[in-house]
């Protein structure tokens, strides 16, 4: 004799058989003429609304009573249940999954690009930490990526999240072989012409795990080069806009030399405060050469 199934399993499948027996007579009514199709849709369209403002009613009036709603929201974790309610747009799906639904979306252009990112943490009710990983992360160009293409994702699915942070990526691996990794410069959410560009300054004149201040158009620019790859961001702390060039550098992390403000110069992440960032630039490394995309405004 089988063992009983869980309940929430046993729920899981009762809801899967009943949907299964709906799109198999929805499938028969489809051979029908088109006015008796009509009529059937009509019908069911009635039935449908009606059931939906049953349980919009009834759900109102659960919350009113505290212990009443605790039961609802207790309910609401059986698959049969959110499985209902969710078909009618009366609950959604947990936040974590339709994070990662959009997430999915992106991927593959990410991919294409050698890079990826992962959902690292969902802080209820608003705030979502990602972090960029592969040929993305350490990009100079991940928080065009960040921006223009996972939080927009994101919020397109999740219009509730406000925050999306990009946390410190994991060490580093070394390269076997000795020689020096492809790193993708340019974000696969920017732009794909050559316009744009200016030239910085040539690779040999930023000292290698060090800084160099350059003035372009008027925006004083601060470069960090590891190896051949750079990221370039704005000269100004995010919490006063002071310049930063003057502080200590460490191990990649600049430190702001007045209200001590710790920033990853790859990624531009304040280490201090993550709700603030370094405003950074879509850099381009080409024949010992450096340029920089600097927006419209700049």
């Amino acid at each position: 004799m089988n063992a009983p199934l869980p309940e929430s399993r046993a729920s899981a499948d009762d809801l899967a058989r009943l949907a299964g027996q709906i799109a198999r007579l929805e499938e028969i009514a489809r051979g029908w003429d088109e006015h008796h199709a009509g009529v059937l849709s009509a019908i069911k369209s009635s039935i449908e609304a009606l059931n939906a403002e049953a349980f919009r009613r009834l759900i109102r009036y659960l919350k009113d009573d505290p212990a009443a709603s605790a039961r609802l929201n207790a309910a609401v974790h059986d698959p049969f249940i959110f499985g209902v309610l969710r078909f009618h747009g009366l609950v959604k799906d947990p936040l974590e999954h339709r994070v990662e639904r959009a997430l999915e979306a992106v991927r593959p252009m990410l991919r294409e690009h050698g890079g990826d990112v992962e959902l690292v943490a969902v802080h209820l009710p608003d705030t979502v930490e990602v972090r960029m990983v592969g040929a993305c992360h350490g990009c100079p160009a991940s928080t065009q990526t960040l921006t223009e293409g996972v939080e927009r994702s994101i919020r397109s699915l999740c219009p509730e999240v406000l925050h999306v942070r990009q946390v410190s990526h994991p060490p580093r691996e070394v390269n076997p072989g000795g020689g020096v990794n492809v790193v993708h410069f340019v974000s696969p959410f920017a732009k794909t012409s050559d316009e744009g560009w200016e030239r910085a300054c040539a690779l040999d004149e930023i000292p290698d795990r060090d800084i160099l201040v350059r003035t372009l158009r008027g925006n004083e620019l601060l470069f960090y080069r590891r190896g051949n790859e750079v990221s370039c961001v704005t000269n100004a702390c995010a919490h006063l806009g002071m310049p930063i060039d003057g502080g200590e550098l460490k191990d990649g992390v600049l430190t702001c030399p007045f209200h001590g403000f710790q920033y990853l110069l790859e990624t531009g992440e304040c280490l201090t405060v993550p709700e603030v960032q370094l405003t950074m630039h879509p850099v381009k490394v080409s024949g010992g050469e450096v340029a920089v995309r600097l927006g419209k405004h700049a």
